[in-house]
């Protein structure tokens, strides 16, 4: 959405003179500031807004990527009637691939999926090789080389998405995007809706559409700012949910939720049989809930009959559809059951077995999570598009090609605004009156340096960008 004024061009009788700006102090030194910071913000930020709507783009449809590429290895050629159990499906992953150690199994989502065998291996750091299993005949149908559950191809495009392949430090590209995404469609909105008296829509039709009667300047303004409004929604979802787990403003709201103490709720894995931590080898009383970090024993190798005592505990305490099974990591730890049902209704219940004994010693149900706990969980499944199925997917793929659209409208302003052949100052386009700071009214000052402060503490590279088009205002004028 823009806010740059009109400038008179010839043969265009439609483009107004731009407004003069205000004299003194008064509420109009707001929309000025904000007509010029939505400006530059659109100018400078809009490149990382259209690099992030377009791999987010991307990103969207990889599901169906996914069975385009993997479908033989992600899904069986004839369903059965009878699934194996999980020991002989293991047994026959490990005959084909003894490789490395077992660390989980994930169930079968749906009828046509194969049970996924998880392996590590020291040479693939936090990558695992997952087997592909089929459920009903144990033939093993592949394997690849996935991240936390996620193929290959899904793997490079988050990368993608997240940090352009540059690591840790091109997540800052990522984190700017989201953190500018809100106020420049927050600003724009402003300032569409509150035009002045003569182009202020006269009702709730002059704001959603663009009026096509317009030339020039105005009608690409017009499917600008009507294409935002209708964006905007998804806009603020998008950076709110991107935030949470961005690195510098992720690591402030994770700062929020210890204070609120809305955390998920912890799974204590510890077994009551097993020794107290002050008994434990190496025990520490500062030590958490793993066994692990106790100083415990290293569990042996997972025995595959223990994944089906395991699975039936599991389902017997309650927890129904794909699950993820994870083995213990030392002799005082229990197995771990988690439901992985990422598609609305959610189901995201977890226990702790003991399959010696073949019950569950502690359950962690999503019911009992936070309310900012749950919100957050499903803010970022509904980010991925996973949330709501292929629902989600045509709603994010629309809000990134709009947003696209918005970008390329607001460049074209900014070109169509260029100087003409009579004015040969070289400039490509004209920005908005400058020195709009000196006519804020005292009060929004006394208010909005400490806002600004408090908003730069939490969204870390929104402060550091705004800082510098703040000075850069003030140096100019």
């Amino acid at each position: 959405m823009s806010s740059v004024t009109d400038t008179p061009r010839p043969g265009d009788p439609s483009d107004a003179p731009p407004e003069a700006p205000p004299a003194g102090r008064s509420r109009q030194g707001v929309r000025a500031l904000l007509v010029r910071l939505h400006f530059y913000a659109g100018v400078f930020v809009a490149p990382f807004l259209f690099v992030a709507a377009l791999t987010g783009l991307l990103y969207t449809f990889t599901p169906q990527l996914d069975q385009l590429l993997y479908g033989d290895r992600l899904r069986v050629e004839q369903t059965g009637e009878r699934v194996l159990p999980l020991s002989e499906q293991i047994a026959a992953a490990r005959a084909a691939h003894p490789e490395g150690t077992l660390t989980s199994v994930l169930t079968p989502a749906g009828p046509e999926d194969t049970t996924r065998v998880e392996l590590s291996l020291p040479e693939l750091g936090e990558k695992q090789r997952t087997v592909f299993v089929d459920p009903y005949t144990a033939e093993v149908k592949g394997e690849l080389t996935t991240w936390f559950g996620s193929t290959p191809a899904t793997t490079w495009l988050d990368d993608l998405h997240r940090n352009l392949h540059l690591g840790e430090f091109g997540r800052m590209y990522s984190e700017v995007a989201a953190s500018w995404l809100w106020v420049i469609a927050a600003g724009g909105l402003v300032l569409w809706i509150g035009r002045s008296r003569g182009q202020r829509a006269k009702s709730a039709r002059g704001v959603l559409l663009p009026d096509r009667s317009a030339r020039g300047v105005r009608r690409t303004r017009g499917f600008h700012a009507a294409t935002g409004v209708w964006l905007a929604l998804g806009l603020f979802f998008l950076s709110a949910t991107g935030l949470t787990w961005s690195h510098y403003a992720g690591e402030r709201f994770g700062r929020v939720l210890d204070t609120a103490r809305a955390h998920a709720p912890e799974l204590d894995t510890r077994l009551p049989d097993a020794p107290a931590p002050d008994a434990a080898a190496g025990g520490d009383e500062h030590a958490g809930h793993s066994g692990h970090d106790m100083g415990e024993a290293e569990a042996p190798p997972a025995d595959p009959a223990d994944f089906d005592t395991a699975l039936a505990a599991a389902r017997k305490a309650g927890l129904g559809g794909t699950v993820t099974l994870s083995p213990p990591a030392d002799t005082a730890s229990g197995w771990v059951v988690a439901q992985s049902d990422n598609v609305w209704p959610v189901h995201y219940d977890r226990v702790v077995v003991d399959t010696t004994k073949a019950e569950v010693t502690a359950h962690v149900r999503w019911a009992d999570h936070p309310v900012l706990a749950k919100l957050t969980k499903l803010g970022i499944q509904g980010h991925m598009g996973v949330l709501f199925g292929i629902a989600n997917q045509i709603v994010l793929a629309l809000v990134a090609i709009g947003l696209m659209l918005v970008i390329f409208w607001g460049y074209r302003m900014w070109w169509q605004r260029r100087p003409t052949r009579e004015d040969r100052s070289g400039r490509l386009g004209k920005a908005p009156a400058r020195g709009t700071w000196r006519q804020l009214p005292l009060p929004v000052l006394i208010i909005g340096v400490p806002a600004v402060a408090a908003l730069g503490w939490a969204l870390p590279l929104l402060g550091v960008t705004m800082s510098s088009l703040l000075l850069f205002e003030v140096v100019l004028v």
